[in-house]
């Protein structure tokens, strides 16, 4: 739940409460996206000869290899500026053929939705140092997939499948039925995109004679509009005079979603063939994937409750399918990262399953048996990395209590290490034949620092150690962390207080929450932000993660299905009064801000019977679940008609009626995720109430409202309503 990428900026400010007010002045900018990223190694690219890995120079236009151990650079594999036939100014992207011999490169990328993106893509041949469009027939395509020996390129353009054989320098049409807002091919709707994080519906067999490709019919799905406007960021000229618009195909929970089925195309007499499931109840198919042999596509299936999965076994040429895994929840939804990490070896493959009340690894042979269990106990699996077949051994990260990430290694003899610090946050990214990884780590006092490592957990050298970026933000108070009760339930939460700390004062609260189902905000991790820009300004921040948030088993996660809103509130609103007891807050002081799922949780916190707060704050809130997709929304309240009292009790635009507090709501107009309707059918419905509101709203702008200095603005405007209603 989170994206059209940001496309303008101007802002319109709509007081209802009072009159307009200036924006006080600072340098928050500094402590908001995109100022305060820490600084990554550059997209490191790790070689098949497991010694070199390449990575983009500083303007982008060389593609330059490095040797892992020492760093050093060995050599230009590409210079875009002097290749043959063709030259680029620069390089957005780029991906390696499977054998190194040639490149797909970008320029520019031009972003449909958050993941989704067309460029004018170009082959870039090593050897002979030349560079050539992808499609003399299309300008810009989309999501291009190598053929695993490199002589092909799938790709999709006007929502039809080609393939550029590079051999004979031709395009050949796969499908020809493709139409905007009718049939999609190769690539995911909306929906799929936002919700099953995929931009790419293809899979290329290991033999290069079939590609595999899922259709998706939208026809029957309703369409969506929202206004453009010319603005003044990036500005329209073509909306000057008429604002435009964007029409596109949003299932909305309980509505027909797209018809997707699975298809087979054969490469040598290009032929179709259409796979079919027996199984009706089939509803979305996440995930395609080849294993190791061409009579063998891994299909992943789901309700449409999405509390059942399955997966196949399809043989793409005869069209057979077996079934050869089945999970289902018996009191919530299948975890998404049941098909997100899915991985396939050649003799067995990897799924996650929270049979046991906690997320865990399971291997499972090809013809449907369990072989083993892989990882166990009171933790949750958040990551898994992969299988090194040299070592026998699987990594994969997890938590270590609720607010530490780890890395774990399981050996041959399915004994467990970890590899790292036991405490903070650790995340790992794995070369290709597992033989090194990236480890990125950080605590709440130590920014990210990326170190080179060895399988073994043997440190090669610092990537990145954020000292610069460390000492621009020294002196800043520490983030503390705390356990507080709510309806018998322990709940983890963390405090940031000003550096000049009193306890003998009263201060000021904000309520910094998310609350999402599987999220978690409360973590021993660096996240530098807007608070420690508030706790300069004399306010203490205060985030709770109450239940249905993640890393603490199934159970606690799982309390919140069917009924969104309800249990999230009871917790909020048990952690407000905690911080009102407390000797140094003024009880009569508190506020509560969220974004997104946080923003849709402080109306229900906000409107709650005998409210502890006295201002609000919510960026992009969904008002009601009847509003939102039905992928996301269905899989925790199931359909409307299967959970009308759910959605009645868990929809904030129901409770206008009692929202006494002082409130402040901000939204992108051109928000393809959260749309703005949301936002305006609650203000019209708080208006016919009696109730008043501020708005600001930012014109073209999408769910992040990023660009043109837009997210210094949201939180500007943040603090600005906080220090008329909290001081």
């Amino acid at each position: 739940m989170n994206t059209i990428k940001s496309i303008l900026l101007s802002t319109t400010l709509v007081s209802a409460a009072m009159g307009l007010s200036a924006m006080p002045s600072g340098d928050i900018a500094d402590y908001v996206y995109p100022a305060n990223a820490v600084k990554s190694p550059t997209g490191m690219t790790y070689m098949a000869d497991g010694k070199s890995y390449v990575a983009l120079n500083d303007d982008n236009t060389r593609i330059i290899r490095y040797d892992i151990k020492t760093g050093k650079e060995i050599g230009t594999v590409l210079d875009v500026t002097k290749s043959r036939d063709y030259q680029l100014d620069k390089i957005g992207g780029f991906q390696f053929s499977p054998d190194e011999s040639h490149i797909l490169v970008y320029p520019e990328a031009e972003y449909i939705y958050r993941r989704s993106f067309k460029a004018e893509y170009y082959v870039y041949e090593v050897r002979h140092n030349v560079l050539k469009p992808l499609s003399f027939e299309f300008k810009k395509q989309q999501s291009p997939i190598w053929s695993p020996d490199g002589r092909m390129v799938a790709f999709v353009a006007d929502n039809n499948i080609h393939i550029r054989k590079l051999d004979y320098n031709t395009e050949v049409a796969v499908t020809t039925d493709g139409e905007f807002n009718k049939v999609i091919n190769g690539v995911p709707d909306w929906a799929y995109e936002e919700e099953f994080t995929t931009s790419c519906s293809m899979s290329w067999a290991p033999d290069n004679q079939t590609l595999c490709y899922l259709k998706y019919n939208e026809s029957d799905v309703p369409l969506y509009s929202f206004s453009l406007y010319e603005g003044s960021c990036d500005p329209k000229k073509e909306y000057a005079l008429y604002p435009g618009s964007y029409t596109y195909k949003y299932p909305v929970s309980g509505e027909a979603n797209s018809i997707v089925t699975l298809h087979s195309y054969n490469v040598d007499n290009r032929s179709t063939k259409e796979i079919s499931f027996k199984d009706h109840n089939i509803e979305y198919i996440p995930r395609i994937q080849y294993s190791s042999v061409p009579e063998r596509l891994m299909v992943t299936t789901l309700n449409r409750a999405q509390n059942r999965i399955e997966i196949y076994a399809v043989n793409p040429k005869s069209t057979v399918s077996k079934s050869v895994y089945v999970d289902e929840s018996a009191d919530g939804w299948i975890d998404p990262s049941a098909w997100e990490m899915l991985k396939l070896y050649p003799d067995f493959f990897v799924v996650t399953s929270e049979r046991s009340g906690y997320n865990h690894l399971y291997q499972y042979s090809y013809s449907g048996a369990m072989l083993k269990q892989l990882t166990s106990g009171d933790f949750d699996v958040t990551d898994y990395y992969g299988y090194d077949k040299t070592a026998g051994a699987h990594y994969y990260q997890s938590t270590s209590g609720a607010l530490n990430r780890i890395i774990g290694k399981i050996d041959a003899k399915g004994r467990t290490v970890v590899l790292g610090e036991n405490e903070g946050t650790s995340s790992a990214s794995f070369s290709g034949d597992m033989a090194y990884y990236t480890l990125n780590y950080s605590n709440v006092t130590t920014p990210n620092v990326y170190t080179l490592c060895t399988s073994a957990g043997k440190s090669v050298r610092v990537l990145e150690d954020n000292a610069e970026y460390a000492s621009r933000f020294s002196g800043l108070p520490e983030k503390e962390f705390f356990t507080m009760q709510s309806d018998g339930y322990t709940l983890n939460g963390s405090m940031l207080k000003p550096a000049d700390f009193n306890p003998s004062r009263k201060y000021p609260v904000i309520m910094s929450q998310y609350s999402g189902p599987g999220s978690q905000e409360v973590l021993n991790r660096w996240k530098m932000d807007w608070d420690y820009y508030y706790v300069q300004k004399g306010y203490i921040v205060i985030c709770v993660d109450g239940r249905g948030t993640g890393g603490r088993g199934s159970a606690f996660k799982h309390a919140v299905y069917r009924r969104l809103g309800h249990f999230e509130t009871i917790d909020q609103v048990a952690a407000a009064r905690h911080a009102g007891d407390l000797p140094y807050v003024d009880a009569g002081r508190i506020g509560i801000y969220g974004w997104s799922y946080g923003g849709y949780e402080t109306l229900m916190a906000a409107s709650a019977p005998s409210s502890p707060y006295k201002a609000a704050v919510a960026v992009a809130p969904v008002t009601s679940w009847r509003y939102y997709d039905s992928i996301y929304t269905e899989r925790f309240m199931l359909t409307p008609r299967e959970n009308e009292d759910g959605y009645e009790e868990g929809s904030p635009i129901n409770f206008v009626d009692r929202m006494n507090t002082n409130l402040l709501i901000m939204h992108g107009t051109a928000d393809d995720n959260v749309h703005l309707s949301n936002t305006m059918e609650y203000v019209s419905a708080l208006q016919m109430s009696g109730r008043l509101c501020d708005m600001l709203l930012f014109p073209n702008m999408n769910h992040s409202i990023y660009g043109c200095n837009a997210r210094a603005l949201v939180y500007t405007k943040m603090l600005d309503f906080f220090d008329r209603n909290l001081k």
